[in-house]
Formats: structure tokens, C-alpha cells, sequence
């Protein structure tokens, strides 16, 4: 074979590859929902849109429960996430708050383009262990506290209105009926199912979001 040949023969392989990896992406949604049944690893459940949703968990899925949350959870030295709008200040007005049960790997970000609100940023990190979660820190009645993350920092201020849940280890225990889910990658199938390794399924009333 040619040189011309070996090297197109490559493209195309590299090509064919990229078309590949960029089709299963395309096939990658998240989902959100309330569970109707459970049958062993498969989930029949109703999504936002009242549209019909058929999840089968991989024998090895996470399941993370999420649990309704207050301000006076977000303790100093957890670590937290906040989709949140821009302030002129600098600071950022909470949508929603998780507070995770362990740091991610990157030990935090912060970045514009969070889908949740217009403008909106994402911010990752460890809540300041100097001081306290309170209005007195925002000086505008409402809480507010400092997150750092590793190249930065950024003050979350906390309304009334901002969705906070808390994150802990869950089991299958908790997939049942009339839970919220969120499947943040969840795989389409030929069939029109979906499949996922990982799920957040509502505890006692919480909202995945």
C-alpha cells in the first residue's frame, strides 16, 4: 500500500471514529421525572413533559439520594454547588445550591453558561471556613457565604426562593414510586429506551434539579 493510501485509509479511520464518538454524544440526554413502577433494574417513569420514560439501570448504578436542605446546612467547609445569576458586585445569586457529599476531582470551578437562568454561572467549591453563613455577610437581608475553588473565588448570596438539596449515599431501596429522578447521562437506545450507570432519586420529599 502506498504512502497516499496508508494516510488517507488513517483519515478515514479517524474520521469514521469522530463520527462515531460524536453519534453516541448526540444519543447522551439527561432526564428528569417521577417514578411510576420499578421492575428490578428497569424504571417506567413520566418525565417533565408528561412524556413516558423507560430507565434500566446497569447492575453496578450509583444511586445518590437527594434530601431538602435550608441555608443552615450549608455548614463552613462543605462542598457545594450553585447555579446562580451574575450580580453587578461580582457576586452570585443562587437558582439553586447542592450541597455535595464529597468533593469532586478538580476541587472546584467556576463558569459562565450554566443553562439554568439567563446569563447564568456554575460555581463549585468549598464554603469559607472564616465566619458564618448569615445576612450580615451580603448586607442585603439575605444569607450568603464565600466559595473557593481552586484557581478562584466567588460569594453565593442565598433568596428565600433558591432550591437547596443535600446529597448522601443511596441504594435501589430508594427508587420507588412517586420519587423525582434525574439521570444526568442517560444513553438512548435503538428501542427508545434509556440507559445510565448513575441516578438521583428524591428522599422524604427531595427534588433532584
Amino acid at each position: 500500500m502506498s504512502q497516499t493510501r496508508i494516510l488517507t485509509a488513517a483519515a478515514l479511520a479517524a474520521a469514521l471514529s469522530a463520527s462515531a464518538a460524536f453519534a453516541q454524544q448526540q444519543q447522551q440526554q439527561r432526564l428528569n421525572g417521577t417514578i411510576e413502577r420499578v421492575d428490578g433494574n428497569t424504571i417506567y417513569a413520566k418525565g417533565r413533559d408528561g412524556g413516558a420514560i423507560t430507565l434500566k439501570l446497569a447492575d453496578n448504578a450509583t444511586v445518590t439520594a437527594v434530601l431538602k436542605a435550608t441555608v443552615a446546612d450549608i455548614k463552613p467547609g462543605a462542598y457545594i454547588g450553585s447555579g446562580a445569576m451574575p450580580q453587578p458586585d461580582g457576586s452570585q445569586k443562587a437558582v439553586e445550591v447542592h450541597i455535595f457529599a464529597k468533593p469532586q476531582a478538580d476541587n472546584g470551578h467556576h463558569y459562565a453558561g450554566w443553562y439554568g437562568a439567563p446569563n447564568g454561572t456554575m460555581t463549585n467549591g468549598f464554603v469559607e471556613p472564616s465566619g458564618t453563613v448569615g445576612a450580615a455577610l451580603s448586607g442585603r437581608g439575605e444569607p450568603s457565604f464565600m466559595v473557593k475553588y481552586h484557581d478562584g473565588e466567588k460569594r453565593i448570596i442565598v433568596p428565600a426562593n433558591a432550591h437547596i438539596a443535600r446529597y448522601t449515599a443511596g441504594s435501589k431501596d430508594d427508587l420507588k414510586a412517586g420519587a423525582a429522578f434525574r439521570a444526568q447521562t442517560a444513553t438512548k437506545q435503538a428501542d427508545g429506551t434509556y440507559t445510565t450507570t448513575n441516578i438521583s432519586v428524591g428522599r422524604d420529599g427531595g427534588q433532584p434539579f
